[in-house]
């Protein structure tokens, strides 16, 4: 079975304005991290990796980051697009997977993937891992969610691969997800500096999610 298959389900829910509405509200932990770390005066090139309609990507052309918005749902780099031009704002965008990112080594100051690349089994995770420090300057950061074992849709459904589960239901879509509990996580980061791991519930209870940053060593 294919594990890379996310895109498809997030491109039908890109296309109607029902699917867009709950995912327009930058995240307060990436809010609160990105404005530090441009005030911080070295952080100027941006990526926003599995960007869906562009939350994030909006809001770092909004505080002065040179932007990138990258998804491999084409609906929702179209909105992006269209909601840059209709703010003024410039964000380079690209449609493209994200175990093959479209960019130079060393080109980013600061990647952001929320809620992304825990869609696959464990080699596309590491893959995408792998990906991110590589278009990470040396000391850059990274800051990303992944799923908790603690995650009440944990061994839930079908088991794919190992810690990689499908439930075919209207929240879930069918795609697979992968999940890993703090020593794992930790292991997949190699190449990187943990500066902030929480595992955090999102809104629904026992939708438990670590929350971490990390600089590329």
């Amino acid at each position: 079975m294919k594990t890379d298959t996310a895109h498809l389900a997030w491109n039908s829910r890109w296309a109607s304005e029902t699917g867009r509405a709950d995912w327009l509200t930058p995240d307060m932990d990436v809010v609160e991290l990105s404005e530090a770390l441009l005030a911080g005066g070295k952080t100027k090139r941006a990526l926003d990796l599995g960007c869906g309609v562009g939350r994030h990507a909006l809001h770092f052309a909004r505080l002065g980051f040179e932007t990138y918005a990258m998804d491999m749902a084409e609906a929702g780099v179209s909105e992006v697009r269209a909601s840059a031009a209709d703010a003024g704002l410039k964000i380079v965008t690209e449609v493209a997977p994200m175990t093959a990112l479209p960019f130079p080594d060393g080109h980013f100051d600061y990647v952001l993937s929320f809620n992304v690349i825990y869609h696959g089994d464990l080699p596309i995770v590491q893959q995408a891992v792998s990906e991110i420090r590589r278009v990470l300057k040396p000391g850059g950061i990274y800051q990303g969610t992944m799923l908790s074992k603690r995650h009440r849709a944990y061994g839930v459904g079908t088991e794919v691969a190992p810690n990689t589960f499908v439930v075919d239901d209207d929240e879930d879509r069918g795609h697979p997800h992968f999940y890993c509990n703090a020593a794992e996580l930790v292991s997949l980061f190699e190449g990187f500096e943990l500066k902030s791991l929480v595992d955090k519930s999102h809104e629904k209870p026992n939708t438990w999610h670590w929350h971490l940053s990390a600089e590329r060593l």
